[in-house]
C-alpha cells in the first residue's frame, strides 16, 4: 500500500507543528542557561515523566521489540532487561531523589558534589564522564538515525521521491537521505526551543501514539478472531528453563537461525547474565543521557521519584499494545510480506514497517507513522539536549569562557547542537544495523560504566581518582572487546569488563588520599544515601547529634522487588489482552492490584525531599 493523501497530510501537519513549537518557545528558552537546558526546573513531574517515557518510545527500539516478540513470544518480555528496563524501578524507589538532591545540571557537574572541585583526580573524573556521556549520546543518535532510515524507506520508495530531488542518491544511501531530512526537523525545534519545546513536542507525540497503539491492538484482536497463530506452543509462555526449547523448523525455519545468531538458545544462562548485569547497572544510577537530564530538571527530589515511577506506568502498556498488535498481524500475514533483504536473509527489523504498510487502513497509517516519526524526533531531541548540556555546561563554561553572557551561551548551544547532529549522522553512515549499535551501547560501553558508578553511591572511601581509572579501564576494555570480538554476544563478556573496571576503580582509589572530609560530610547530609558510610555518618552525628542516617535499605529493596514485578505485569498485560488469554490476564491484574496497594503504603506515602 502506498501512502495516501490523508496519511501524508497528517505527517506534514505534525512536522510543521514541531517547527511552530520551536519558534514559540525560542524566546522562553533564551532567558538563561537553566531555562534552555532544564526548563528552568519548573516543569511538573508528570509532564517530565511523560516526556521521558516518550523519549524511550523510539522507532529503532520498537522495531527491535516487535522482532523479539515475533520470534520469542511472551519470553520477549525479559530481553529488554539488557538495558535494563527495570532501572526505572531503582530510580523510582531511591536513586532519583538522591540524584536530584544535588541540584546539579549535568552528571559531570554532579561529580563536584561527591568528590569536590579541586585536585588532579577531580579534573580527570570530570573529563572521563564527559567523554562517556558524549560517546553514549552519539551512539544513541546514530542508533536512531539508522532505525529511522530503514523505517521510512519502506513507506516512501525512492522511485516516488526521485523526481522531486534535484540530485542523485545511490541506492545504498537512500535510507540515510531520509534520515537526514527528518533529523533536520528534530534538530530545528530542539535547538531553538530547548527543554520547553522538547517536553511539549513529546506530549503531543505521546497523545498520537496512544491513539495509534490502541487502534492497532483493536485491529489485531479483530483479525485474530476465529484464527490461530502458527507458532510453537512455548511461544505463549513467559516462563523458561535452561534451554529455550522453541522449535520453528516446521513453521519458519529462518527463525531458528535468528535465535542461534542472537545467542539466546541457552536462555537460562542468558537470563542469569542479563540479571547480574542489570542489577549492577540499575544500582549505578542513570547514565548521563536524556533520562538523567529529566530527573535533574524536576522541581524537587520527591517529584523526581514520582517522575521515574510514572515512566513505566504510561510507557509499557501503550508500547506493548503496539508491539503485540503488530506481532499478531505479522504472524497472521507473514507469507504476504517480503521480509528478506538484498542478501536473501530475513531482516526481522522489517516486520514493524512491513506490517504497518500492508495491513493498516488509510489514515491510521498516517497516524502511526506520525507517532513513530515523532518518537524518533523525541528521542533524538532529548539525546541532543543532553549532549549540548555536557559540551556547553561542562566544557565551554568550565574551561573556555566561564563568564559568558546568556546570549553567548545560547549561541553556543545552537552551534554545538548543529555539530553534534552532524557527527551523529556521520557515525550513522558506518553503522551496520540497529541491533549492532544497541548491543555495543548496552552491553559493551555500559559494561565499562557500571563498576565506578556503583561505588560512587555506596562506598565513602571511593574517590575521584578511582572513578577516573574505573571509567577509563571500563571504556577502553569495552572498545577493545568491540574491536576484536565482533559477532560475539557482548553480554557474556560483561563479568570480565566489570572485573577489569572494578579493579581499576579500587586500585585507583587506594592509590590516592580519600576525598576531603568536609565534601563527604556535606554529600552525606544532603543526599542521605545508604551503604558503607559509617565513618562519615559518625562524623556528621558528632557535628549534629539530631541527624538520622538512611535506614531504608530493606524497605527500598522490598519496594524494588515489588516494582519490578509490577513492571513485568504492565508489560505482559496488553499481550494477554490482545491474545485473549483470560486466566493469565486475570491473574496479572490481581497481582498488579495487590502490588499497587502495598506500594501506596511503602513508597508513595513515604516519599520525601
Amino acid at each position: 500500500m502506498k501512502l495516501q493523501f490523508i496519511d501524508i497530510a497528517i505527517i506534514v501537519v505534525y512536522l510543521l507543528t514541531t517547527v511552530v513549537i520551536g519558534l514559540w518557545y525560542r524566546k522562553k528558552a533564551r532567558e538563561n542557561k537553566e531555562s534552555y537546558l532544564m526548563g528552568g526546573k519548573s516543569l511538573p513531574w508528570y509532564k517530565l515523566g511523560l516526556s521521558d517515557a516518550s523519549d524511550m518510545f523510539d522507532i529503532s527500539g520498537t522495531m527491535w521489540m516487535v522482532s523479539l516478540c515475533f520470534v520469542y513470544g511472551m519470553k520477549s518480555i525479559w530481553i529488554p532487561w539488557l538495558w535494563p528496563v527495570f532501572n526505572q524501578v531503582f530510580l523510582m524507589m531511591f536513586l532519583s531523589k538522591w540524584l536530584r538532591r544535588s541540584n546539579a545540571n549535568t552528571g559531570a557537574e554532579w561529580l563536584a558534589t561527591r568528590f569536590g572541585s579541586v585536585g588532579k583526580g577531580v579534573g580527570l573524573s570530570h573529563k572521563v564522564v564527559i567523554a562517556f556521556a558524549l560517546l553514549s549520546c552519539l551512539g544513541f543518535l546514530a542508533y536512531g538515525f539508522v532505525g529511522l532510515g530503514k523505517f521510512v524507506e519502506i513507506f516512501l520508495p525512492w522511485d516516488m521521491v526521485r523526481p522531486y530531488v534535484p540530485f542523485e542518491v545511490a541506492p545504498q544511501y537512500v535510507a540515510h537521505f531520509y534520515g537526514i531530512v527528518f533529523t533536520l526537523f528534530a534538530m530545528f525545534y530542539s535547538i531553538l526551543g530547548g527543554m520547553h519545546s522538547i517536553v511539549l513536542g513529546d506530549m503531543i507525540k505521546y497523545a498520537i501514539m496512544t491513539v495509534a497503539c490502541f487502534s492497532i491492538a483493536i485491529i489485531a484482536v479483530i483479525n485474530l478472531r476465529g484464527n490461530e497463530l502458527n507458532v510453537p506452543q512455548e511461544w505463549y509462555s513467559p516462563f523458561f528453563g535452561a534451554h529455550l526449547d522453541m522449535d520453528w523448523s516446521k513453521i519458519i525455519a529462518d527463525v531458528n537461525e535468528k535465535i542461534k545468531s542472537d545467542g539466546y538458545s541457552l536462555f537460562g544462562i542468558f537470563f542469569m547474565m542479563m540479571t547480574f548485569k542489570g542489577i549492577f547497572a540499575a544500582l549505578a544510577g542513570p547514565a548521563p543521557n536524556y533520562d538523567m537530564q529529566k530527573i535533574l530538571s524536576t522541581r524537587s527530589p520527591r517529584e523526581a521519584s514520582k517522575m521515574s515511577g510514572f515512566v513505566s506506568i504510561i510507557l509499557l502498556p501503550i508500547r506493548y499494545s503496539l508491539v503485540i498488535g503488530l506481532t499478531v498481524l505479522g504472524l497472521l500475514h507473514y507469507h504476504q510480506m517480503n521480509l528478506k533483504g538484498v542478501d536473501g536473509v530475513i531482516d526481522f527489523e522489517r516486520i514493524l514497517p512491513a506490517t504497518i504498510n500492508n495491513f493498516l487502513p488509510t489514515g491510521l497509517i498516517g497516524l502511526v507513522l506520525t507517532g513513530l516519526l515523532g518518537a524518533f524526533m523525541g528521542t533524538f531531541s532529548g539525546t541532543l539536549n543532553a549532549a549540548q548540556a555536557y559540551i556547553v555546561n561542562d566544557i565551554y563554561l568550565k574551561y573556555i569562557n566561564p563568564n559568558a553572557s546568556t546570549k553567548k551561551v545560547i549561541s553556543m548551544n545552537y552551534l554545538v547542537g548543529v555539530l553534534v547532529v552532524a557527527v551523529g549522522v556521520f557515525l550513522g553512515f558506518f553503522a551496520k544495523d540497529v541491533n549492532s549499535i544497541l548491543q555495543w551501547i548496552v552491553s559493551a560501553l555500559y559494561g565499562g560504566y557500571i563498576a565506578a558508578n556503583v561505588l560512587k553511591w555506596y562506598w565513602w572511601r571511593f574517590n575521584a581518582n578511582g572513578f577516573f581509572w574505573g571509567m577509563l579501564t571500563g571504556i577502553v576494555s569495552a572498545l577493545v572487546f568491540t574491536r576484536f570480538f565482533e559477532g560475539i554476544e557482548f553480554l557474556y563478556f560483561f563479568p570480565v569488563l566489570f572485573l577489569l573496571s572494578l579493579t581499576g576503580s579500587i586500585v585507583g582509589t587506594l592509590a590516592a588520599p580519600p576525598t576531603d572530609i568536609e565534601v563527604l560530610k556535606k554529600f552525606y547530609r544532603t543526599v542521605r544515601p545508604w551503604g558503607f558510610w559509617k565513618p562519615i555518618h559518625d562524623l556528621v552525628v558528632a557535628d549534629d547529634p539530631s541527624f538520622v542516617g538512611n535506614k531504608n535499605f530493606g524497605r527500598d529493596m522490598f519496594n524494588v522487588v515489588l516494582g519490578v514485578t509490577a513492571q513485568l505485569c504492565l508489560t505482559i498485560l496488553p499481550m494477554y489482552l490482545v491474545l485473549m488469554m483470560k486466566l493469565p490476564l486475570l491473574v496479572t491484574i490481581l497481582i498488579l492490584t495487590v502490588i499497587v496497594l502495598i506500594l501506596k503504603r511503602t513508597w508513595w506515602d513515604k516519599l520525601e525531599d
